[in-house]
Formats: C-alpha cells, sequence, structure tokens
C-alpha cells in the first residue's frame, strides 16, 4: 500500500517527537532530573488523545458544574441507576456496549465524560489535562445528582476512581464492576518511564511530584490493600491476559484480597475491545441483574 504524503507525516511525527523526548530525557537524567521531572509531570497528566470521540447515542444530555468544572453525561432507561465510568484518555461512549441490556433489564444508566476528556469542560491545571482526584471527585458529583448506585462499571483508571470516590465521597454501589483495571498507580511508573526513556533519578522526581499533585500519597492508590475497607460491596473484576496496558496478575491478586468477589479472565481481547465483547457485556449484566434479583422480597 502506498501512503500519501499526509499519511507519511501523521506516522513519522510522533515517532520524531518520542525520539527528541528520549534523547533530552537521557540528557537530563545525567545533568538536571529535577528540569527532566519537571517536563514529566506535565507528561504524565496530559491527556492523551483519544482519537474520534462520539457521544452515546440516544441519552438523555445533562450538565453539571461541580469544583468550578462543567461535565457532561447522559441518561438512559428507568430503575435503580449503574454508573459507566471510562479511563484515562477515554469517553463515554467507548462503554456503549452496556447501555441497552441494562436499560433493558430496568436500570437507569448513567456515564459522563471526566475533566478534559471528551464531551466534557477542562481540569482544574488546564485544558488537555486531569488526575485520578479530578476523576473520582466528578463520579461523585454525578452520583450525588443522580441517585444511589445499584452497579459501576468502570474501565481502566476508571475502576479506581470509582474505588476513591467509594472511600472519599458519597457514592456507594451494592456491585462493582473493574474492566482491565488499574489496580496500583505506581505500576503505571515503569511503564511511563520506558515509553520516553526516564532515568530513575527522573522517575523518584516524577514520583514525588505527583504526589504533591494529588496531595495524596501513591500508596493511596493501591486497590489491593484497599479491598478490606469496600465490605459489603461485591466485585466482579475482568480482565484479559493479553492486556498490555494493565497488568492481569495485578488483577488476580486483588480479586484474593477482596471478600467477595470472581473473575472474568478473556484471551485475545486486549485492554480496549474488551468493553464491546458480547460474551463480557452478557456476563456483566447477568451480574447486575442477579444482584437485583437477590434483593428483591422474596414470596412468603
Amino acid at each position: 500500500m502506498t501512503l500519501s504524503g499526509n499519511q507519511k507525516s501523521t506516522i513519522v511525527r510522533p515517532r520524531k517527537r518520542e525520539y527528541a523526548l528520549r534523547v533530552a530525557f537521557a540528557t537530563l537524567e545525567r545533568t538536571a532530573p529535577d528540569v527532566g521531572s519537571r517536563i514529566a509531570e506535565r507528561l504524565w497528566f496530559t491527556v492523551p488523545s483519544g482519537g474520534t470521540i462520539r457521544s452515546p447515542e440516544g441519552g438523555r444530555p445533562f450538565e453539571i458544574r461541580t469544583r468550578g468544572r462543567q461535565l457532561r453525561g447522559w441518561t438512559w432507561g428507568s430503575g435503580p441507576s449503574v454508573y459507566l465510568v471510562h479511563g484515562w484518555g477515554g469517553h463515554a461512549g467507548q462503554l456503549a456496549a452496556f447501555v441497552r441490556p441494562l436499560v433493558t433489564a430496568g436500570f437507569t444508566v448513567v456515564a459522563h465524560d471526566a475533566p478534559s476528556h471528551g464531551a466534557s469542560g477542562p481540569g482544574r491545571a488546564e485544558r488537555g489535562s486531569s488526575d485520578i482526584i479530578e476523576f473520582a471527585q466528578s463520579l461523585d458529583a454525578v452520583a450525588a445528582e443522580h441517585g444511589p448506585a445499584r452497579a459501576v462499571i468502570g474501565h481502566s483508571m476508571g475502576a479506581m476512581a470509582a474505588v476513591l470516590a467509594m472511600q472519599h465521597g458519597w457514592l456507594g454501589a451494592e456491585r462493582l464492576v473493574m474492566i482491565a483495571p488499574m489496580v496500583d498507580v505506581r505500576d503505571a511508573f515503569p511503564v511511563f518511564g520506558a515509553r520516553l526513556g526516564l532515568g530513575e533519578r527522573t522517575l523518584r522526581r516524577l514520583a514525588r511530584r505527583v504526589e504533591r499533585r494529588v496531595a495524596m500519597p501513591l500508596e493511596s492508590f493501591d486497590l489491593a490493600a484497599l479491598a478490606p475497607q469496600l465490605q459489603p460491596t461485591s466485585l466482579l473484576a475482568v480482565h484479559d491476559r493479553d492486556d498490555r496496558e494493565t497488568p492481569y496478575p495485578t488483577t488476580e491478586a486483588l480479586v484474593a484480597r477482596w471478600p467477595d468477589a470472581e473473575l472474568l479472565t478473556t484471551h485475545g481481547l486486549g485492554h480496549r475491545r474488551i468493553l464491546r465483547d458480547p460474551g463480557v457485556v452478557r456476563t456483566v449484566t447477568s451480574a447486575i441483574v442477579a444482584d437485583a434479583a437477590c434483593r428483591l422480597p422474596q414470596p412468603a
């Protein structure tokens, strides 16, 4: 296949930029790791482009202003609420496959775009930037507006945001579904560092900068350590063994420590296709429906 000039530039420029960053960080690692960590911090909190973003179809749009930030979202159906929470660099439309089955089962589905994501306004720092605390706060604000959660379905960093909202905010849920979850934010540092060529001195300083930005120690973002505190919320974790963005073994460890948890393992779906897989959608929907049935009054 022959590439046009525009197509070639689309491919080459990101590679040139990444190479230039790696060279710069290698130099700064030796000469000025503080400067390198400051640049890395900006990149860490920059929301990656999610490509073409399409708003979910057929929903009732809503807007919420919270902590000076404008959030946009959608609702479908009627009944107990199920919240859909996208991941870092994602948007609500990525979880659209769950909407119709849950509405058909008698639930209200609520989804929103986090700050600096999708149709929502910028985060607290600047346009195109956000962090996990803003993710959790935005979910908490949406839940305060739309009522208690029967279940929350969180993808990747959205799963961590759901746990933080449950731990520090007003959000409560009877069932938590984590799909390809980020279980420990510290796992992201070596991946981020390898991509940019960050050295150990720069990475250590970056970790301290991240802690200052979110005003919490990194240990606070270890979901396996938090698991015993989240009883009686039940957990269904769904993870693909071939996921290259969030490590499968950490989800195994999380399920082992969660008081009431089960794990659905898939193969070959990766980090995002898992959200559209019919088998995954059926299993998740069935688990939420089964929970609801168990809570119905039993005949005398």
